[in-house]
């Protein structure tokens, strides 16, 4: 089932997530929905408080980028395979030297602009069978990562940038939250005038 995904604006983006365990209400139909709504708004990542769940579940699809000429075929294919769910992540290290790269958001939809993350990540998580990993993920990989990792923070990417850039897109974040913007998926607005 495709959920409505949550609008800048919304507290809920701002909370940060609680942990959950196994026997969180039917977590499997819940992980199916995300995977429904997140393809059908194109996305290639999706976190639990994006449709509205203050939980620490997000899932990455970073397939798209793949296709991107100038990655080596060792780090498409790398990004082909990558469809992972993550469950009570916590981010262990970041390392190496920051680099810019423009993200956007399903829930900020029509902003993109330049965030600064570090290339390196190590990530500790259970999966949807609640097995456990400690991985290591470089590149767009831990980008996608690290930007759903902030959602479950109450982080948003353009809590990132700067004082400059966040004046400048202050009045289409403002547009967002009313719902005065056209897009091809469902969202919740959190300041729509009732009867739209």
């Amino acid at each position: 089932m495709i959920l409505p995904i949550v609008a800048y604006g919304d507290p809920v983006l701002k909370k940060k997530a609680k942990d959950i365990d196994r026997d969180y209400p039917k977590l499997d139909e819940l992980i199916d929905n995300m995977w429904d709504t997140m393809y059908n708004a194109y996305g290639v990542g999706l976190a639990a408080p994006q449709i509205g769940l203050p939980i620490r579940l997000f899932m990455i699809d970073p397939a798209p980028f793949a296709e991107d000429e100038d990655l080596t075929a060792e780090e498409q294919e790398q990004l082909k395979n990558m469809r992972k769910v993550f469950i009570n992540p916590q981010i262990i290290e970041e390392e190496g030297e920051e680099w810019a790269f423009g993200e956007g958001c399903l829930s900020i939809p029509e902003v993109r602009e330049d965030v600064f993350r570090k290339p390196q990540i190590k990530i500790e998580y259970v999966d949807e069978n609640w097995e456990k990993h400690v991985d290591t993920f470089d590149g767009l990989a831990a980008r996608v990562i690290q930007h759903e990792y902030d959602h479950i923070e109450g982080i948003l990417f353009t809590d990132k940038l700067s004082s400059l850039k966040k004046r400048l897109i202050k009045n289409k974040l403002a547009s967002i939250s009313k719902g005065k913007i056209n897009v091809e998926y469902r969202m919740r607005f959190p300041n729509a005038k009732k009867g739209r």
